[in-house]
């Protein structure tokens, strides 16, 4: 569970310990991964923190490897380190290359070395991983190119990864939320007037909550969504078709 120090990942993180799973929670946040972990042992649960940079090899290599030696193995990945960057908030033109990069390295290449250790594990246990794009995929939200571009590439990487795993057991699908309620958004809304304006913009007429998207999540991990892979799902409220 990468991303899992807050928002999205630590709902997921919670929910999949509820449901008796055992969790590795990596995040470059060490005390709020090792808070997240806490909480669920206190719960009882099962789960341990990894600290990592999501965007450094060695450092997703080894907390891939420090989950396989605690828990015996994977049965499934989520992927759920993200950034926005205020750099990257500017008109296209105006962005500097550094900046559409220091997006890429988080939210493209997290993901991507993410799936890369943790498959051959998965491979062994027909395991699944879902993916945590955005509805910027899907449709122009008119900001932020790189966190676009990053975006749309994780939807499309989990179409080859797919491809690719789905003849050796391993299901990958992505799910593109819309806006959430989480800490990496609160300055979208943090007034009642900015909030009642997104939520307006919501068929379900509601700004989604973290565990609306770490439901969906745990189906697509789960042995019910068996023969569904290589799929985008929007979990938006209906946003995107609005």
């Amino acid at each position: 569970m990468t991303g899992g120090a807050s928002g999205i990942g630590r709902a997921t993180a919670r929910l999949l310990a509820g449901n008796g799973d055992a969790v590795t929670v990596v995040d470059r946040a060490a005390d709020a991964a090792e808070e997240t972990a806490r909480e669920i042992v206190s719960a009882g649960g099962r789960a341990i923190a990894a600290p990592a940079d999501v965007g450094d090899e060695d450092a997703i290599t080894a907390a891939v490897g420090r989950a396989v030696d605690e828990f015996g193995g994977l049965d499934g990945v989520v992927t759920s380190a993200g950034i926005f960057h205020g750099g990257d908030m500017r008109p296209l033109g105006e962005v500097e290359l550094d900046d559409f990069l220091f997006v890429l390295r988080v939210n493209l290449a997290g993901t991507f070395l993410a799936i890369k250790h943790a498959v051959p594990h998965l491979v062994e246990r027909h395991g699944a991983i879902v993916a945590i794009a955005s509805t910027a995929a899907l449709k122009g939200h008119g900001y932020g190119s790189g966190y676009t571009a990053s975006k749309g590439g994780v939807a499309a990487l989990t179409r080859l990864a797919a491809v690719q795993y789905g003849p050796r057991g391993v299901r990958v699908n992505c799910i593109c939320p819309g806006g959430v309620d989480t800490p990496m958004t609160q300055g979208a809304w943090d007034t009642p007037e900015a909030r009642e304006r997104i939520r307006r913009q919501v068929p379900l007429q509601r700004v989604a909550q973290a565990e609306d998207i770490a439901a969906v999540a745990a189906f697509l991990l789960s042995n019910a969504a068996r023969h569904l892979t290589g799929q985008t799902i929007a979990v938006d409220g209906g946003a995107t078709i609005a």
